[in-house]
């Protein structure tokens, strides 16, 4: 048997939604601060060693797929045990360091961390948005599900194809969608917390982080793609 998970008690005031919807979302934003730790990390390792994704990409990217996607089965698996929580959090380190190419790229313009960092603060406004209309309107979203999870797949299914087709405007569509796609899915998975949906702060900050994350890069690759600045 699995140790069972302590609940995190920590001052987090949000007084629109049910206690125990309360208590999800609170845990649920501090899991999400605690994952920018190996997140970070992960990218600082990922760009001392981008060469091992340079060098492949194509396997480089269907490897992180299938890591990711095999961390996501053992987070559901283990869900309600601290293991569930190691899993995510090298799940969020593999992710950040597979970001260490594109920060790479961002260093080569003279702008390049500029809009790295104006992507972060984008990825904030989203975040801090989807959450005020999830908690103030307390509307159950959930009906996006099956539309996003299909918008996904296909952007998904593009992205692979643009791996081999290597055609710049196709790719800066496919980063549009996504933003578009996981903007929408952020607010999906904040309001089913919100709502009493979904009641595991584990499986509600693994939904929450992937939505982030993908939002993230895809500003940050369309920040570089139309204003980046070569040096």
């Amino acid at each position: 048997m699995q140790p069972e998970l302590q609940s995190v008690n920590a001052g987090y005031g949000d007084i629109t939604a049910a206690p125990e919807s309360q208590k999800v979302l609170r845990n649920t934003y501090l899991l999400l601060a605690l994952t920018m730790v190996p997140t970070i990390a992960g990218a600082w390792l990922g760009m001392a060693s981008a060469s091992i994704i340079t060098g492949s990409p194509i396997l480089s990217f269907f490897l992180m797929l299938g890591a990711v996607i095999g961390l996501q089965f053992g987070i559901v698996r283990f869900r309600n045990s601290v293991i569930g929580i190691g899993l995510l959090l090298l799940m969020t380190g593999l992710l950040g360091w597979f970001l260490g190419p594109l920060l790479n790229y961002a260093l080569t313009m003279k702008n390049g961390m500029q809009l790295v960092g104006y992507a972060a603060a984008g990825t904030g406004v989203i975040f801090f948005t989807m959450g005020t209309i999830a908690t103030v309107t307390k509307r159950d979203f959930g009906f996006m599900g099956k539309f996003l999870f299909v918008g996904m797949i296909a952007v998904l299914c593009a992205a692979v194809a643009n791996l081999f087709l290597q055609m710049p405007l196709f790719g800066l569509v496919i980063s549009s969608l996504v933003l578009v796609i996981f903007s929408l899915y952020l607010l999906h998975d904040l309001s089913r917390i919100v709502t009493g949906g979904e009641t595991n702060y584990v499986m509600a900050t693994t939904g929450v982080y992937l939505s982030l994350f993908n939002i993230f890069t895809s500003l940050v690759q369309i920040l570089l793609s139309l204003f980046g600045e070569k040096d």
